[in-house]
């Protein structure tokens, strides 16, 4: 028996089930969704959220800021998430997740 079938699902289920599938992101992309998954506000998925560059690279363990821009600006154009800069360290930068609807599908 799957053993998902008896919990119901996550509303960020299909978002991570996209990540997991999509073979354009390597482990940096995915540490760094995870690092902005730690710092949503989990009471809404479409919920916007702030973070600062520090905070996200030292979760996911990138150290080069370099990269940190390269696997965001990447996370953006694929679709994954909302950017929007604040150049303010103590304030972050706002974030908002892409969820796809539960009625649209992926090809």
């Amino acid at each position: 028996m799957d053993r998902h079938s008896e919990n119901p699902k996550h509303a960020f289920c299909g978002f991570f089930e996209r990540i997991g599938d999509d073979r354009r992101l390597l482990p940096s992309h995915v540490g760094l969704v995870m690092a902005m998954f730690y710092y949503h506000d989990c009471g809404s998925e479409l919920a916007c959220f702030q973070a600062s560059r520090k905070k996200l690279m030292r979760f996911s363990r990138i150290r080069s800021i370099a990269t940190y821009h390269k696997c965001l600006s990447e996370l953006v154009a694929y679709g994954y998430v909302e950017y929007h800069p604040s150049w303010n360290p103590e304030k972050g930068s706002r974030f908002r997740f892409i969820v796809e609807s539960k009625g649209k599908k992926n090809g």
